[in-house]
């Protein structure tokens, strides 16, 4: 197979990884990325958030209530400018998050292992790279969005545990 072929079947479980570890947390998928994006980023405003993830206000809104409810995140005045409110990551309730990671960093480090320093250091530009070509691919399909109650109502179809 060819490393194309690799890399979107390797996608695939990534996903698929990620929508378990979301479900056993009672969140959804989108959910637990964009906590993922809180985390790297720091706090940010729902503003910034929705440019963040290419989603509508709308959506980050309700996907904001489900991670405070969850208790990943909390809203919290600007510092610098009260009338705003920034999305802050809780940082003290990412272990349940982290325990779910911990036994894929385990296996990843196994992997790794098999690999001198050389070879590793060109598969961590390789993903470098990678990262700034899927980062420019999703600018290239955020297109129209599907208004906010025709997305709600699919989603609370497909995921009783909202």
């Amino acid at each position: 197979m060819e490393l194309i072929g690799h890399m979107r079947k390797m996608s695939t479980r990534i996903v698929l990884f990620q929508q378990n570890a979301a479900h056993s947390l009672g969140v959804i998928h989108t959910d637990l990325k964009t906590a993922d994006i809180l985390n790297e980023k720091g706090p940010v405003t729902a503003g910034e958030l929705a440019k963040l993830t290419g989603l509508t206000t709308g959506t980050v809104t309700a996907l904001i209530d489900r991670l405070e409810q969850a208790g990943f995140v909390r809203r919290e005045k600007d510092p610098h400018d009260g009338r705003r409110v920034i999305i802050v990551p809780v940082k003290e309730n990412q272990k349940a998050i982290g325990a779910l990671y911990k036994p894929l960093g385990n296996m990843t480090r196994e992997v790794c292992e098999a690999y001198t320093p050389e070879q590793l250091d060109l598969i961590n530009t390789f993903l470098s790279r990678m990262v700034g070509v899927f980062e420019q691919a999703n600018s290239g399909v955020s297109g129209p969005k599907p208004d906010d109650r025709r997305c709600k109502n699919a989603r609370s179809e497909k995921h009783e545990y909202e």
